[in-house]
């Protein structure tokens, strides 16, 4: 560290000193030091990092085979590559190098996830134990290949992120190891699994600069594992936090919970926000307001929503909440509106079987006075859900977000109230129909203000789908 900190501070001649006077070993457990108190919250550390980036693959380009014959060297050059240094480099200078063939194959592996082709990456690495090779190389090749089966084979990549923590404890590596265990564990549905990575993670890590990262995983993970994990697991572990973050995540997973429809965690989580720890919080955040109230907008006093979503200042949020703050709106005045229905629907005709001399069903349905009336569908039409600027959504997302409509009826009339329909059918000539009094009626049309929240609440999920889903 002190190696590394004097070099930054030297000035650009004694840096290119370095290059040429440092073997590339030392150069790349500088940069692991530095690395390892960034992960630790040294934000100030960032910029000696990039320095000794550029000074380490200044060296391996410069690098020829009588360095490589050195094993560190050679390992030190596969831990710069898995660091985030320049696959270019690491290509050209392992072209150079004389040494074993499984190294070989670490490096053209490591070439290849660096280069974006994984399928290549996993087919190189996959033969290679990392438990088996010097454990400063071996932690970083687990966190690898790791990442590499994340999608393919959670469970091995879940003891291979295990094995990367096991062999380089309190470093970068078991940071990002941790980081991506809680995303893996909760795609799996493993609710133990991802409450340990994330208290471990918090206890240790929350301050680096890659945590912002980890709560992405971690409040998807809570929204995933709604069922599986309880309010007072969440609750232990954002204990752990400080007061602002804790308030951060819980407004994050309040306003996800909200729009997802689940309305229990994000009652939980808008009132863990508003409260505050030790009941000290800010009640008056806009935020906690508005998720609040689309936690309780079914279950509540309609009334009462539309008048806290009114008092809410629109000045203090973020493009994408006032968007989903007039979404919200305008699913109470949709369920506040009445419910409109065609003038005579409520006098439909009633059907009695008659002999040949009463008058026929299709004859009475023949009247001219009923012949233009509007269809009915038993809900409201839809309105639009966000004002002026909502984005078009591609046809996929229209497919799989809009409710499905109803059937229509097989001949090509208007839709029809049930005793219409019973009506409909035009009788052969000379033939008067007959219909059963007990002809069995349509199936009820589906409940128009729970149509109208349905819909709606899919077009908020289509709002955050594309604003993002994290409040700024």
């Amino acid at each position: 560290m002190a190696l590394a900190l004097a070099l930054f501070v030297a000035g650009p001649s004694s840096a290119a000193f370095a290059q040429d006077a440092l073997q590339p070993y030392q150069l790349v457990r500088s940069l692991q030091l530095i690395q390892d108190r960034i992960a630790g919250g040294d934000h100030a550390a960032l910029p000696m990092q990039a320095k000794l980036l550029e000074m380490i693959d200044a060296r391996m380009r410069n690098a020829d085979a009588e360095d490589f014959k050195e094993p560190k060297n050679f390992r030190a050059l596969l831990v710069y590559g898995m660091s985030g240094g320049n696959p270019v480099t690491v290509a050209a200078a392992a072209s150079r190098a004389i040494t074993d063939p499984q190294s070989l194959a670490i490096a053209k592996g490591v070439v290849a996830y660096l280069s974006g082709r994984p399928a290549e990456a996993i087919e190189m690495l996959k033969p290679i134990d990392p438990m088996g090779v010097p454990a400063d190389l071996g932690a970083f090749l687990a966190l690898v290949k790791g990442s590499l089966l994340a999608t393919d084979d959670p469970a091995a990549a879940l003891n291979l992120l295990d094995e990367a923590r096991l062999l380089s404890p309190g470093t970068l590596v078991e940071e990002a190891a941790l980081r991506r265990s809680v995303g893996i564990a909760a795609a799996q549905g493993d609710a133990a699994r991802f409450a340990l990575a994330s208290t471990q993670y918090v206890a240790s890590y929350l301050y680096s600069p890659y945590a912002s990262q980890f709560a992405d995983a971690f409040v998807s993970g809570v929204i995933t594992l709604h069922m599986a994990i309880s309010q007072d697991k969440i609750a232990d572990i954002t204990s752990m936090m400080d007061p602002e973050r804790e308030k951060v995540i819980y407004l994050r997973i309040a306003r996800r919970a909200a729009i997802d429809g689940m309305t229990e965690l994000s009652a939980f989580a808008s009132a863990k926000a508003e409260l505050g720890r030790n009941g000290n919080g800010s009640r008056d955040d806009p935020r906690t307001q508005l998720y609040s109230s689309l936690s309780i907008m079914t279950s509540a006093n309609v009334d009462e929503v539309r008048a806290k979503l009114g008092k809410i200042d629109r000045g203090k949020l973020s493009q994408s909440d006032r968007d989903l703050l007039d979404a919200a709106q305008a699913v109470a005045g949709e369920v506040m509106a009445p419910v409109k229905a065609p003038a005579n629907a409520e006098a439909a005709p009633t059907i009695v079987a008659r002999g040949d001399g009463a008058k026929s069903a299709t004859e009475a349905s023949a009247d001219p006075a009923s012949a233009d009336l509007p269809p009915v569908e038993g809900a409201m039409p839809e309105q639009a859900a966000v004002a002026v600027s909502d984005p078009p959504v591609a046809p996929s997302d229209q497919e799989k977000d809009t409710p499905p409509a109803a059937s229509p009826p097989p001949v090509p009339q208007p839709a029809r109230t049930s005793a219409e329909n019973l009506a409909a059918a035009p009788a052969p000539t000379g033939t008067a129909p007959v219909v059963k009094a007990s002809a069995p009626a349509t199936p009820d049309m589906q409940d128009p203000i729970d149509a109208a929240v349905t819909s709606t609440r899919r077009q908020l999920d289509q709002i955050d789908q594309l604003l993002g889903a994290a409040p700024k």
